[in-house]
């Protein structure tokens, strides 16, 4: 009877390793290894190294990655294994125009007393909404001696 439910409990412990363990784990590399071969020429790529590059070419186990930007771009080969994550395409075109477009136009400086009166006008704001009415202040002056002096009858009536 106890070798029965000896073997009954190991059974039960390697169906919960399969589930908690196993099984999770096999899951994610299915969806890694999907990612790694749905690599496309365009693709801007994180390597599990760190490195962030736009795919060129593709080949069977490898990549070919440019990275780099403006006239120093510079082209290696890497293994497919070697990628950690797709930054999207759509992504990745439109931060290629927004670089494009800032390195088109000159940059442009703010005048100085221009960004003092913005900032002065929200502090301006906030401290009027942090200052209390008047009869706000009044009330609260009040209600605290009312509670003394109630305080204080009591006082008097426990003394005698």
């Amino acid at each position: 009877m106890q070798s029965a439910s000896g073997i009954i409990l190991l059974v039960v412990m390697i169906v919960v390793m399969y589930f908690l363990l196993i099984r999770p784990q096999r899951k994610r590399e299915k969806e890694t290894n999907a990612m790694r071969s749905s690599i496309k020429v365009g693709d801007q790529i994180i390597t599990i190294g760190g490195i962030c590059g736009k795919v060129v070419k593709t080949k069977e186990e490898s990549l070919v990655l440019q990275v780099g930007a403006g006239h120093d771009r510079t082209r290696f080969e890497i293994m497919r294994w070697s990628v950690s994550k797709i930054v999207s395409s759509e992504e990745a075109r439109n931060r290629d125009k927004e670089e494009q477009i800032e390195e088109e136009m000159p940059k442009k400086k703010k005048a100085a007393p221009r960004r003092m009166k913005r900032q002065a006008e929200p502090e301006t704001e906030e401290a009027e909404a942090e200052e209390p009415d008047q009869a706000e202040v009044e009330e609260t002056a009040e209600e605290p001696q009312a509670e003394t002096a109630d305080d204080a009858e009591e006082a008097k009536a426990e003394e005698e």
